[in-house]
Order: structure tokens, then sequence, then C-alpha cells
């Protein structure tokens, strides 16, 4: 299993890209995905589930073949009852062939975007501060066979998800048709594994049946052989008792899993899109009829993937400067700074903390050059003023940091400082403008 490390980035200054060029998609994923067979299967960060799952598959089917059906295979003739163990068999790996397509399968993840659209109207040739501020809208709508329907714009994506997208907060990915997160998977279900999802489903549903059946064949046949009532010959055989009761519990699961979704199969529905009752007031745009809808899910190809995961990772060129006044915003600017390379938002506090430690520097470095040229240049009242500060740990530049955000007051100190210098100054030969950051 490959989980995904923290990208090894080039080197600007040394012009050096070795190791960024040989990384391929999947080790710089910035899904939770897990990877295996490098990059060849994807799976869900839960995706230890799926020995829970198979255990609850396999035991089940290991204790039927070696204390019932092995006992039933000389009550049936023609070599009948050595099919019985056959078909079990068979029928487990054709269940976990469907449980591996399933859930290590890409389940139509859409690939994220480097940068965020540029929104309508907008003239990249445009630039300077002249340029307005465009803001990218939330929510968009397009036409679906006729209706209106509305797609959000994903702030961790940084694209506008597709008709029937929807993000999933566990993989962290936008997937195609998103149905559910299949936790007993391990994995989205989406557009391109929905079909091996039902008929895992319903096969397992079939095991079942098949597995709580003959357990009360073999019963039968003891109360025929040894002339027992039911109780006493269910006595005699306590494996089935278990393997009874633990079908029983299963159907009722899966079972009842597989005739829902056959509901959604017949209106065209998703898990997601019903549990929003998102066509109880209003027309579904994408059912094509019940024979139709069961064509596009069992008949229609497999969707490819978007997704290479083995290709080598592409050099993005350079984005070019722009102007402070200029370009646009995301959605939510304002709110938080999009981290596009962790794809996670980062509050205005770390954004302080950041500008704090350069700012820190460069205050650093003008206190040296202050002392080095010598207080004698200034006069009493701005050298006593200076000292004051720097003794109370208040820097002229950081003295409105403390302020609200949108507030144009300013501290005591520097409103002192700049008249002082003002008047020691009146030619405004060198004076400083002081502007809120």
């Amino acid at each position: 299993m490959y989980v995904v490390p923290p990208p090894k980035r080039p080197d600007p200054l040394s012009g050096s890209t070795d190791g960024f060029d040989a990384l391929r998609i999947y080790q710089t994923w910035k899904g939770s995905n897990k990877f295996f067979l490098h990059g060849r299967f994807i799976f869900g960060p839960d995706a230890r589930s799926l020995w829970l799952t198979m255990f609850l598959i396999v035991a089940p089917v290991i204790v039927f073949c070696i204390f019932v059906a092995r006992k039933l295979m000389n009550d049936f003739s023609h070599h009948w009852g050595a099919s019985i163990i056959i078909v079990a068999i068979v029928f487990t790996f054709y269940d976990l062939i469907l449980l591996l397509l399933t859930s290590g399968r890409d389940p139509g993840i859409i690939p994220r975007n480097a940068h965020p659209p540029e929104p309508e109207g907008y003239n990249g040739s445009a630039e300077g501060a002249q340029t307005p501020q465009l803001r990218l809208p939330r929510i968009k709508e397009v036409e679906v066979n006729g209706f209106t329907v509305k797609i959000k714009y994903c702030d961790t994506c940084m694209l506008y998800r597709p008709p029937r997208c929807s993000h999933c907060s566990i993989c962290n990915n936008c997937v195609e048709r998103f149905d559910h997160h299949c936790p007993w998977v391990g994995q989205c279900i989406g557009l391109r594994n929905y079909r091996f999802f039902f008929m895992f489903v319903f096969s397992t549903t079939l095991l079942c049946i098949y597995v709580f059946s003959f357990c009360w064949i073999y019963i039968k046949r003891i109360m025929d052989t040894d002339d027992l009532s039911i109780w006493k010959a269910m006595v005699k055989t306590p494996a089935s008792i278990v393997l009874i009761v633990d079908t029983f519990i299963s159907v009722w699961f899966v079972g009842g899993l597989t005739a829902f979704h056959l509901y959604l199969i017949s209106t065209d529905q998703t898990t997601y899109e019903n549990f929003r009752n998102r066509y109880d007031l209003r027309a579904n745009p994408y059912n094509k009829g019940v024979v139709q809808n069961f064509k596009e899910i069992f008949c229609s190809p497999v969707h490819p993937s978007k997704n290479n995961f083995r290709a080598k990772v592409p050099r993005e060129p350079a984005l070019p400067a722009r102007s402070v006044g200029g370009g646009f915003v995301g959605p939510n600017m304002g709110k938080a700074v999009v981290d596009i390379e962790m794809g996670r938002k980062a509050v205005w506090g770390d954004v302080g903390a950041f500008l704090d430690q350069h700012e820190g520097q460069v205050s650093d470095n003008d206190g040296l050059n202050i002392k080095d040229r010598g207080l004698g240049e200034m006069s009493p009242e701005i050298r006593n003023t200076v000292d004051a500060g720097d003794r109370a740990g208040i820097h002229p530049r950081r003295a409105s940091w403390g302020r609200k955000s949108g507030s144009w007051e300013m501290s005591p100190e520097v409103l002192s400082l700049a008249s002082r210098m003002g008047e020691s100054n009146p030619t405004g030969g060198s004076s400083s403008t002081l502007r809120p950051t």
C-alpha cells in the first residue's frame, strides 16, 4: 500500500529539477487516497475496512464447506454433492473480484485545477490598477435535457462541478455521479464503479441465500436419517445454526441494500440525491424510463478514467506577475486564503504570521541602519520618541497591526512620530508618507 508522502520540490535557485520530473501523479496526489502496485490500484483512506469485509464473506463460506457441504456430498448421486462445494467456492471468488473492482478503481475522480478558472468577462491582457476585481460566482446554471440545473464551485479542486458531481469529504476528491462513500468497500461509489458495486451487493445477497438454504437442507437430512425432531437435529449441527443466524442477518442488510438500489436505478437517482430529496418537488432531468435507466447502468461501456496516475507530473509554466489592484478573486476570497499546495484553507492568522516573520526581519534591519547612522541626525524630540517605542516594543511599521480590519485608526505613537517628522522637515525633502497597510 502506497501512502502519498510530501512531494519533493525543485530548487529554483540552483535550477535543479532532479527528482521532481521523475515523480508520478500518484506520488503527488493531493487527495486522501492510497495507492497500490505503483498507482495501478487506488483505494480510499479507509481501505483497511476491506479486510473486515473479506473476512465476513470468506469465513462463513469456509465453515459451510467444512461442516455442511462436505457432509452433503454423499447424499447426492452423480457427483452433485461435489458441485455444492464448487459453486460456493466459485461464487465466493466472483464476489471478491467484484469487491476489488469496486474498491480498487477510480470511481470517477475529476482532476483538480492548478489555478482557479478565469471568470467570464475577464480580459487577461488588461493589467494594472484600473482592472476591476472580478469575483467567481458561487453557483452557475446549466441546461440538462431541457431542465435548468445549478452547479457549484469547489474551492478545494478549484473547478465548477459537473452536474451530479459532489466533493467527498473522506477521499477529498470531486467524483462524477457521486452516489455515496461506502465504508465497507473503502471507496467512493461514483460513475465508474457503481455498476460493480451493485453487482457486488447483489451477488453477496445470493451467496447468503445459497448458504442459508443448504444449511436447512442439511438439517432436514439429519431429521429424515435419524428420525429426530427439528430441535434435536439442530443440536447435532451447531455450525449450521451459526451460519443460519449469520446469513439471516446479512440478508436483511445486503438484501435491503439491493432492493433500495434497484429502486434508485429504475428512477435514475443516486443515494446522495435521494437523501437530499432532490426530485420530490420537481422532475428528474436524468430519468429516461425504467428500461433505458437499466441499460445505462449495465449495458453502456465504462467511462474512461480522467486520471493517469502513473503518468509523470507535468511541469507547470511560471505564472505572469499581476498587479495587486487588478485580476479576480474566488467566491470565498476575503474569508480565507486557499492553500493551493495542500488543498486546504488557511485562516488570515496564518498569513499574518508569515508576514509578521518577514516584516520582523525588515524591521530589525531598519533598526540597525538607524543605529549605524546614529541618532545625532534626529532632533532630540524624535530621538526620545524612537527610544521610547523601542523600549515599549512598538515599531512604527507594526504599530497599526493591532487595528481591526477595515479601520483606519492608528496608534498615538505613530501619529506623534509622523507629526514631529513633518515639523523637523518643513521643506518636504525626504519625509516619508505613512499609509495603512
